[in-house]
């Protein structure tokens, strides 16, 4: 087992160790096996691999922001584990090309060799390989997603200090990493949170004491951004942490993880306006503690393996503990699984 610096700052959570959300109660579904790293900040950003062509293979990606990137199965067991240590949010985008055919593209800020740690899963076997890390000038990498635009790739890598910078992924003939700058600016405070909707070319991300944002991603756009949400509001309450989307048919929507009462707040943004649907908190169900202190949030549409035939959303959870007790002795920090039906049900979304 790993344990956490004493003397890292990472050390303290950010979350005010709440017993209970304020949001609408959905119950825990499952759960993944806590992070090695114990007695520390550790358990960041989940995200989630479907096959398209096989919706039972299924991987769930989460990060061990002292130590490094974890594959577990459906019933939360791990399944490997990549050592690089600092990771902080993960992302993913299928179809990359490569010489040696198409992989699945992984990506995480990497706040340890400053930059973005890029890795290539075979769809064939699930091995997931690393492959290199894109070097950035951020005063601290810290949120990342990525996104695809026709047939490019797109790493977005937030910072401490409010800095954005978006890299086109490609591999070379010799099958390495090539990155290259497409665009840079700034939000205005510390962001984390964020993901691209590739349908509509735009990128949602949260500003950690302010709100959630929307971007243009068109090259050479000159579109001012959209305040989705202010934080602190009735449905925001800082900090913003994690920001995924789920595409449901005509249907998408977007998941905002409000860290400051342990609750998600929902909006269907596939529309010119964004339409608010409500918040909810996940509350211990199924032999499985509720989720307090929220950081990331991930969400797939769709069957993911036969538990979750409409959908799966999985979120980091501050304080895990044993059985469906909740309490603030924050010891370990794992992954929550939430059916999308009960998310659906809860809140009345349609």
């Amino acid at each position: 087992m790993l344990s956490a610096c004493v003397t890292d700052p990472e050390a303290q959570s950010d979350s005010a160790k709440m017993l209970v959300g304020a949001g609408t109660p959905v119950p825990a579904a499952a759960e993944t096996l806590a992070v090695a790293t114990e007695r520390g900040d550790a358990a960041d950003d989940p995200e989630i691999w479907v096959d398209a062509k096989d919706p039972s293979r299924v991987v769930l990606f989460g990060t061990d922001k002292q130590a490094g990137l974890y594959t577990y199965d459906l019933a939360g067991k791990p399944t490997g584990f990549i050592p690089d240590g600092r990771l902080n949010n993960v992302d993913l985008r299928d179809g990359f090309a490569t010489p040696q055919g198409e992989r699945v593209l992984i990506g995480a800020s990497d706040r340890g060799r400053m930059g973005a740690a890029l890795y290539l899963m075979n769809p064939a076997d699930l091995k997931v390989t690393a492959w290199g890390v894109a070097k950035l000038d951020l005063t601290e990498p810290y949120g990342f997603c990525m996104g695809r635009r026709g047939s490019d790739v797109l790493a977005i890598t937030n910072g401490t200090d409010g800095q954005v910078r978006i890299l086109k992924i490609t591999a070379g003939v010799d099958g390495a990493m090539v990155a290259t700058e497409e665009r840079r600016f700034g939000v205005g405070s510390q962001t984390e949170g964020c993901v691209v909707d590739d349908k509509k070319g735009v990128l949602y991300i949260g500003e950690e004491a302010k709100g959630v944002w929307r971007y243009d991603l068109t090259p050479g756009s000159t579109a001012a951004r959209v305040l989705i949400a202010p934080a602190p509001s009735e449905m925001l309450k800082p900090d913003v942490e994690g920001v995924t989307l789920l595409r449901e048919g005509d249907k998408t929507w977007l998941i905002v993880s409000s860290q400051g009462d342990s609750a998600f707040a929902v909006w269907r943004v596939d529309g010119d306006t964004p339409v608010y649907g409500g918040r909810f908190s996940v509350v211990s169900a199924n032999g499985v503690d509720g989720v307090t202190g929220t950081d990331g949030v991930a969400a797939h549409a769709g069957p993911v393996g036969s538990a979750y035939p409409e959908g799966l959303v999985m979120m980091q959870d501050d304080v895990d503990d044993s059985g469906e007790t909740v309490t603030t002795n924050r010891v370990k920090q794992n992954f929550k699984l939430v059916d999308w039906r009960a998310v659906k049900s809860a809140l009345k979304l349609n």
